[in-house]
């Protein structure tokens, strides 16, 4: 019964999402391209906020508990668990303080309206996962722009998704090179629940009731921790530390 209902309101998330990037595409633009990146980066948070809000209609919830105050004028990298593609908009929403920021496949940057320009305007990095020396050097660029601005970057070090909300093991080097490269960051392992459930069935039908929750560990300084593989034990040991399955 409850997969037969989740066909019509799929219908009508798709309907309310694609209207949403749709929108969003050119007040994204016009922002950018007339008032700068601060309009950019609030159209961009306000286009998360309605991705939420789009969600709702599948019955999906959100929580998000973060009992620190993290530093705003300080480089982040935030460094999660990976379940779906609905794992991005709270990051965005509710960190928006600190300009979030993320690396991405190559293929996200074009055909997708709103998400493709802001991953090619709004200071992520797209990166060919074909070409593993290519996608460092572009790992280590953005870290020293996330450096240099005091912003967010957003790193799933899984590598992929998991279907049914079990952990991977972490990759290393994306992460490696991000800490090497913005030497005077603060690592936020933050956990991801229930995500994957919005993809129970597959793309089509959406699953209905997910409760998505994050929640934020204490911040890591990077230049505290010699042995960074050490370091990325300790976060490892973090983030999966919550995850319920």
């Amino acid at each position: 019964m409850t997969k037969l209902l989740a066909y019509p309101l799929t219908i009508l998330y798709f309907i309310c999402f694609g209207l949403t990037l749709v929108i969003f595409h050119p007040i994204q633009w016009f922002c950018k391209n007339v008032f700068g990146y601060k309009a950019h980066k609030t159209s961009v948070d306000w286009l998360q906020f309605f991705i939420m809000r789009s969600l709702n209609v599948l019955g999906t919830t959100f929580s998000f508990t973060n009992p620190y105050n993290i530093e705003k004028e300080v480089p982040l990298i935030i460094v999660a668990n990976h379940q779906s593609m609905y794992d991005i908009p709270p990051l965005i929403w509710y960190l928006r303080k600190h300009h979030v920021k993320f690396i991405s496949k190559k293929e996200l940057g074009k055909g997708i309206p709103s998400v493709s320009y802001n991953l090619r305007h709004g200071g992520s990095v797209l990166i060919d996962r074909k070409d593993p020396l290519g996608s460092i050097k572009a790992i280590e660029s953005f870290a020293q722009r996330i450096e240099k601005n005091n912003w967010a970057a957003v790193i799933f070090p899984e590598g992929t998704r998991s279907r049914d909300g079990h952990p991977k093991p972490f990759k290393t080097k994306g992460l490696l090179s991000m800490i090497k490269h913005a030497p005077n960051a603060l690592v936020v392992p933050i956990t991801i629940n229930n995500s994957w459930k919005t993809l129970r069935y597959g793309k089509f039908p959406m699953g209905l009731g997910a409760s998505i929750s994050y929640i934020v560990h204490r911040p890591l300084r990077t230049n505290k921790y010699q042995n960074k593989l050490e370091l990325i034990k300790v976060i490892e040991a973090q983030v999966k530390s919550d995850i319920v399955v």
